[in-house]
């Protein structure tokens, strides 16, 4: 439950800067989705913790998970705050906004055209993050997000792609999920 817990904040901070950076209030409302279910996970680990402490009678392993916890959660409660800045409609402060553009790792979308090389293949196929640098992160399919996607994650025309690498990566990606580039 912790490393899940660690992963989502991770995404979150991911998906909540793509929200900042493209002022997309669908994917700030996503972070505050996942807070809810990290909220949840801690509590969760929360009483497993005391529960095994009780057991074992061994507080410290369960203090160390707590504690481990609590930083988590504080990492996914700060992404909310950075994603709560589009869905309140609130302008960056100009110093975020600089910060943003001087950043050499940046977060782009792409759809998926039904022309793309992309469609109907795995990522461990297309091995994307060797051959542009770009990391898929996320892919929303329909209404569904699917987080942290693994080598075996099939990409389907239609799906918008979340990826994270060097600006310059950005325009190869882009082209690669339009249809208008045919070779990684």
């Amino acid at each position: 439950m912790l490393i899940q817990m660690k992963n989502m904040s991770e995404l979150m901070v991911d998906l909540a800067y793509s929200a900042l950076i493209f002022n997309n209030r669908e994917i700030a409302e996503e972070v505050k989705y996942l807070e809810e279910k990290v909220d949840e996970l801690y509590v969760r680990i929360q009483e497993e913790s005391i529960k095994q402490a009780v057991d074992e009678r061994n507080p410290e392993k369960a203090l160390v998970i707590i504690r481990l916890a609590t930083s988590i959660e504080a990492i996914s409660d700060s992404a909310v705050q950075i994603a709560d800045v589009v869905l309140r409609d609130i302008e960056p402060h100009p110093i975020l906004r600089e910060s943003i553009k001087e950043s050499d790792i940046t977060i782009t979308i792409g759809r998926v055209s039904d022309k793309s090389i992309l469609a109907g293949k795995t990522l461990g196929e297309l091995n994307l993050a060797s051959e542009t640098g770009m990391w898929v992160i996320a892919i929303k399919r329909g209404k569904k997000w699917i987080f942290g996607p693994t080598e075996n994650t099939r990409i389907e025309a239609g799906d918008i792609l979340l990826a994270k690498g060097p600006i310059e990566g950005v325009p190869h990606f882009r082209k690669l999920c339009s249809g208008k580039d045919k070779k990684l």
